[in-house]
């Protein structure tokens, strides 16, 4: 017989659970003006994405944005402390259903080195292909409300 917490734990796994998560939005102007929006590549099947992740204890979604964004893309730079939108989804082979605070993050600089950077690539994309072309549809969503902001 399982005691409260180990069914509380296999009720979580059978049916999943909510997880919050933090991302970025970053954004950069070209040499000619115009505006272009980073993705990253999954680690397990390559779909294009922000740079997101889990916060650390107490951590505010702000902060977790800015460290993803460097750890998984070199980007450093001004984050909103605002949230500007979010959404949600589930991962191939996870019961979990993921939720997503994203924060628009102004890129300043791009770093040669970064903790993924041998595990990832990146790419930057003028606004109307990032929207094309984001793995997730309540992404692809938010960055077309995204267009439309003068950065």
């Amino acid at each position: 017989m399982l005691n409260e917490n180990a069914q509380t734990e296999l009720v979580e796994t059978l049916s999943g659970r909510d997880v919050a998560q933090a991302g970025a939005r970053c954004h950069r102007r070209t040499e000619n003006g115009g505006l272009e929006m980073l993705f990253v590549g999954s680690r397990r099947n390559g779909r294009r994405g922000i740079p997101k992740g889990h916060g650390e204890d107490g951590e505010a979604s702000s902060a977790t944005a800015l460290r993803e964004a460097f750890e998984e893309a070199g980007v450093a730079g001004i984050v909103d402390k605002t949230v500007f939108g979010s959404f949600s989804y589930r991962k191939d082979m996870s019961p979990n259903r993921y939720h997503v605070a994203v924060h628009l993050l102004q890129a300043s600089s791009i770093a040669e080195k970064f903790p993924e950077k041998s595990i990832r690539k990146t790419q930057w994309f003028p606004p109307k292909d990032a929207v094309r072309d984001a793995a997730q549809p309540g992404l692809r969503t938010l960055l077309s409300r995204a267009e439309t902001l003068n950065l």
